[in-house]
């Protein structure tokens, strides 16, 4: 079991190996929530099978290759990104980014629990044509949360190894449903579909990589026991390839389905949809590795959250601060499924959040990771006024500036089903791109800004 919380991680102890973070970044989506975005790729933005496969390449490289760059901030200072966002944004000052990051990922441990609970639900019906009743769905949401709190409770060791086994397990399951498609599927009339609008390939880039950047403050939690030798252009590669083996098959084999079964785009509840998709003998194992898959996805973000709540201030244990957030996102969790009309117009809402809110963070952080930044552990721990990170009354205000003017932009330019902002309308907004103006603004303007020098004895580094 891992007993180390925020504090970084000694030199001596970081015996991890790059080619960890493969599986880590494979196991981070495993989700069959892809298979439905790959078929609104299709009916709703009316992309044909090449655009789609060019979306499916393009999403992973962009948002994980911000992933892979963030992470090796980990190896730089051995600490959680939350904890290393202590630097940039001033002991007092990340408590903001830190509180909405923390709400938000509540939001995507739910949607993913629900789905796994759906998942399972759909794998007893087929098995023994057991039906869902509101007790049953209750059982199974807490079962799957209960599993996600144990691996992410034990700590990185256990997310590793679950990682390598569930790769293996979702592989080969994959595979087989691969398997069926190539020999089952409508390829005709899949190939000689028109293409669609090439706006319509820049908006699903755009839902696409939202999901990929809700990872990036993550990142470093992944990669603190790397050792300071790591090679940060081997890191990039390792996480990147893990997103695209998964990404890329999952997204085309949902696009392909949605040809001849384009109501999978909509189905209130999509694991089900599938499992009918395909022959028992496949869906059946196919569910169940994904169950597998989607709660170490669900652990992978306890792990993370459990790091966010203790930079705000919570004086628990790593493992109790992990459980905090299993317990909201059963309780979420449980409303959704029982409440939620359209479960995947919620979660494209939710994916539209998802990557303004990060986005704004991740901005500002890149550019300064990119000035050269090096962590000093004595200050990351400390936040009391003496810390080398206190800045202005604990507040880093270049960093607090652009951080809220990005959010605010970002806000500007999205259009959920809860929420539709002035400029949604916009070439901007109508693409889904509203992530990326938040990060482009974040980026900009922290970069025109000097860098306060901060109090462990060395200068701002230039960009």
């Amino acid at each position: 079991m891992e007993n180390r919380g925020l504090d970084p991680v000694p030199d001596d102890e970081r015996t991890g190996r790059v080619r960890t973070l493969f599986p880590t970044w494979v196991t981070a989506n495993m989700t069959v929530l892809l298979l439905t975005v790959g078929a609104g790729l299709t009916v709703f933005n009316g992309l044909n099978f090449w655009q789609v496969l060019a979306v499916a390449v393009t999403a992973p490289v962009l948002s994980f290759g911000l992933v892979g760059l963030v992470s090796i901030a980990g190896k730089r200072g051995g600490a959680p990104g939350m904890a290393l966002s202590r630097a940039v944004f001033g002991q007092r000052g990340n408590f903001f980014p830190g509180a909405l990051l923390w709400v938000v990922r509540w939001g995507w441990e739910t949607v993913n629990a629900v789905t796994g609970s759906y998942a399972l639900l759909a794998a007893l019906d087929l098995l023994f044509d057991i039906q869902r009743t509101h007790t049953l769905v209750l059982v199974t949401l807490t079962a799957f949360v209960a599993a996600g709190f144990l691996v992410s409770g034990l700590g990185i060791r256990a997310l590793r190894m679950s990682s390598w086994v569930s790769v293996r397990l979702f592989g080969a399951a994959s595979l087989l449903v691969l398997a069926d498609l190539i020999g089952s599927a409508p390829w005709r009339t899949i190939l000689d579909r028109p293409p669609g609008p090439a706006a319509m390939m820049i908006a699903g880039i755009g839902t696409l990589a939202a999901g990929g950047i809700s990872w990036v403050p993550s990142a470093p939690d992944f990669a603190r026991y790397l050792p300071r030798t790591a090679s940060g252009r081997a890191m990039v590669g390792a996480t990147v390839g893990g997103a695209l083996v998964t990404v890329l098959p999952m997204v085309m084999m949902g696009a392909v389905m949605a040809v001849s079964s384009p109501h999978l785009a909509v189905t209130k509840d999509p694991v089900a949809f599938i499992g009918e998709l395909l022959p028992k003998w496949i869906s059946v194992p196919y569910l169940l590795t994904a169950v597998v898959g989607m709660v170490l996805i669900n652990a992978m973000s306890m792990y993370s959250a459990g790091f966010t709540a203790q930079t705000l201030g919570f004086a628990i244990p790593r493992a109790w601060a992990v459980g905090v957030n299993a317990t909201i996102s059963l309780l979420l969790g449980g409303t959704l499924m029982m409440v939620a009309t359209s479960f995947i117009d919620t979660f494209l809402s939710f994916l539209t959040l998802l990557g303004v809110t990060f986005s704004a963070w991740i901005g500002v952080f890149g550019v300064d990771l990119l000035r050269g930044r090096t962590y000093d552990a004595v200050a990351l721990m400390d936040t009391t006024p003496g810390s080398g990170y206190w800045y202005t009354r604990g507040f880093s205000p270049q960093a607090m500036g652009a951080w809220a003017l990005a959010l605010v932009t970002g806000l500007l330019f999205t259009d959920v089903e809860w929420f539709s902002g002035p400029l949604a309308t916009s070439w901007t907004g109508r693409h889904g791109l509203g992530w990326a103006a938040t990060l482009l603004v974040a980026a900009g303007a922290y970069a025109v800004l000097p860098r306060p020098a901060d109090g462990t004895g060395g200068a701002p580094a230039r960009f």
